[in-house]
């Protein structure tokens, strides 16, 4: 690569794309990420018992943190500044298509400095010195920018497993905490990292960069039923009083979006399309691909809340939960206070 490459940034942006540094997003929409409000959030809450944010809830952190700063300067100017995201949770929740959705909602230009998708690119301390200059340049300049980093926990791994030894998946390590100090207040750059096995992570360096997290749960039954309908739909097949939308959402219990759309795709093939008419869809026809494919059993699930609870974020959200229950109780037993006060009084002027 000669120098005079450089001069301009058009001749950077050419190089990035040339790298596969600088990715074109997949065509999709916040809208598209299907999920329902937990209507049993506040009733477990009740009983002390920490519930999962719903899709719902989800769809809405994205918009917050990350489309409408992205997407208005004005926004960004008024709203926290937001530097890092990551999202977590199982294989199939939607976290990819979330990074995809931002960048569509916003118009933001997609690097991908992922440790799979820098390796061997730019080798030395040099090279990634060079690779990060000219990735920050070009972001700054055509800002609004999302700095993509999949598989985020590898760049903080615990200890590097021998098979991604080659890879130096923690090539990033030292250099993501300087880079975060030169993003401004007026910079329209956001680093989302994604990741589905967040407790391979030395956490106290991991949540040093990543101060916002947002924990993505598998889909509840009413988050399922409507997924089930549009992706059926969207893939050419007919619902009739014959296919059970209802039965398909309850034995799906466990199933990631992702997977409900693999087993759609596999059965509504182009022929199978074609005998709709003759030979409506039935449930049963779904519970083979299915069969094929692992559920997130609770276990996992339950990983990622211990998981979240020991990080900083989760640490202050307890102690904020825990302050309001408290102040809560205290705000009962004033009332009841008062009540035999005034009781007394009475009693006296009579």
């Amino acid at each position: 690569m000669s120098k005079r490459r450089f001069w301009t940034i058009e001749s950077l942006y050419e190089e990035l794309i040339q790298q596969g540094i600088l990715k074109r997003p997949k065509k999709v929409k916040l809208a598209d990420y299907i999920g329902e409000y937990n209507y049993l959030g506040t009733v477990l809450r009740q009983a002390d018992i920490e519930p999962m944010p719903s899709l719902s809830d989800v769809r809405q952190l994205i918009a917050l943190y990350g489309i409408l700063p992205l997407g208005s300067q004005a926004v960004h100017e008024k709203a926290p500044l937001v530097k890092t995201l990551l999202l977590a949770g199982p294989s199939g929740v939607g976290k990819k298509m979330l990074v995809h959705a931002i960048c569509n909602e916003t118009g933001a230009n997609l690097f991908n400095l992922s440790a799979a998708n820098i390796a061997g690119k730019y080798p030395g301390k040099s090279g990634l010195q060079m690779m990060l200059h000219m990735v920050f340049k070009v972001a700054r300049l055509l800002q609004p920018s999302v700095i993509w980093i999949e598989e985020a926990e590898k760049t903080f791994y615990k200890k590097v497993p021998k098979a991604e030894k080659e890879m130096d998946p923690k090539r990033l390590k030292k250099n993501l905490p300087k880079i975060l100090k030169t993003i401004k207040a007026e910079d329209r750059i956001l680093i989302v990292g994604t990741t589905k096995r967040p407790f391979e992570a030395d956490r106290k360096s991991f949540c040093k960069v990543y101060k916002r997290i947002v924990l993505i749960p598998r889909p509840d039954y009413a988050s399922r039923f409507v997924f089930w309908k549009k992706v059926i739909v969207e893939h050419g097949g007919v619902i009739t009083d014959i296919l059970n939308i209802s039965c398909l959402a309850k034995v799906t219990d466990g199933y990631t979006l992702g997977k409900i759309l693999e087993a759609t795709q596999a059965i509504l093939t182009e022929r199978r399309i074609k005998q709709l008419i003759s030979k409506p869809l039935t449930a049963s026809e779904f519970i083979n691909p299915l069969a094929k494919q692992d559920p997130v059993y609770k276990e996992e699930e339950e990983a990622f809340k211990d998981w979240y609870a020991k990080t900083p974020l989760g640490k202050k959200r307890a102690k904020a939960l825990k302050a309001a229950k408290e102040e809560e109780g205290t705000g009962k037993g004033k009332g009841k206070g008062k009540k035999k006060s005034g009781g007394k009084k009475g009693k006296k002027k009579k």
